[in-house]
């Protein structure tokens, strides 16, 4: 199968020549790189560095004087040139490397013709720009590992891979790490397990609480865990956390934080239930009355008492 060829466009003006060897890296494993251009002007001193890496890095420069046109000259300048390229020129994959969401409309009308748009650009990336791009990369992740997740927490994606997982259970379908990683993409197009710390996605969700992993052959399924004991353990600390305030009912919220205290990595919807209150209504010895603006917990017994 003949490689995939990119076309790399960098804006000059607000990315730093230190990422250019990890861009560069990044790309061979979409394709390969056949148009590399940079814009911006290059008599500048802000620049030199550019200057100094064009040559071994067999970078095209399109000079734009700023002096006489203006920053847009540089965006406008890599506008054309991109549209020329979609028109002209046989290119499977765009890499727009910027930090600027003035880009943001070209990525979309390039990703409407059916190609495929790597954005690349620092933290401060607009969200309009990620969010138009069909894979968006922080270049910070290509000089180092950064545990910080900008934007995503891994709380919000444990929750993601649960919702994934219990949809195929119900329909009675398998879960494969393809599609985890596949479906987390198309909902963060700036998804990057290097945000994380991990290399691979297998070992990230290895990682996860609640998550299993299981290898049959080329193929890895991912399941949630049977809780087993561990829902018996905190159902226990659950109980005896209200009763510490019986008669007096316990407000939901406040319940909540103290179950996260005891136990960090606890997600309601391990065990089957979508809202906390629902899993705390099935615990035997507790009841939840209340709407939800102001729901409560409190124990059975202290509730026939109250009638009584």
């Amino acid at each position: 199968m003949d490689e995939k060829k990119i076309a790399l466009l960098i804006d000059s003006d607000n990315i730093s020549a230190k990422y250019l060897s990890g861009i560069l890296d990044e790309l061979t494993q979409y394709g390969v790189t056949t148009y590399r251009r940079i814009y911006g002007d290059f008599t500048s001193p802000s620049n030199a560095r550019w200057s100094e890496r064009l040559l071994e890095k067999s970078i095209t420069p399109i000079q734009q004087f700023s002096n006489t046109t203006g920053k847009n000259s540089t965006d406008s300048a890599l506008i054309i040139d991109a549209m020329d390229l979609l028109y002209q020129a046989d290119v499977d994959i765009f890499c727009i490397v910027s930090s600027d969401s003035d880009f943001t409309r070209l990525a979309s009308r390039l990703r409407e013709s059916g190609r495929m748009i790597i954005g690349m650009g620092e933290k401060k990336t607009p969200d309009s720009f990620r969010a138009a791009c069909t894979v968006f990369t922080e270049l910070e992740n290509l000089l180092e590992n950064d545990a910080a997740a900008h934007g995503m927490t891994r709380e919000a994606i444990l929750a993601d891979i649960i919702n994934i997982i219990t949809k195929n259970d119900n329909r009675g379908k398998p879960t494969g790490s393809g599609e985890i990683g596949s479906k987390l993409q198309n909902k963060y197009p700036d998804f990057d397990i290097r945000t994380f710390g991990y290399s691979q996605l297998s070992k990230f969700l290895e990682d996860l609480p609640g998550i299993s992993l299981k290898k049959e052959n080329s193929t890895l399924t991912v399941s949630l865990k049977s809780q087993g004991s561990e829902a018996v353990s905190i159902e226990n600390d659950i109980v005896e956390i209200v009763r510490r305030q019986s008669p007096k009912p316990m407000a939901l919220a406040t319940l909540g934080q103290q179950i996260r205290k005891r136990h960090r990595d606890f997600n309601v919807k391990l065990y089957g239930y979508s809202q906390l209150y629902k899993f705390i209504d099935s615990i035997p010895e507790l009841t939840v009355s209340g709407d939800k603006t102001d729901r409560r917990v409190m124990l059975k017994d202290s509730k026939a008492k109250k009638k009584a």
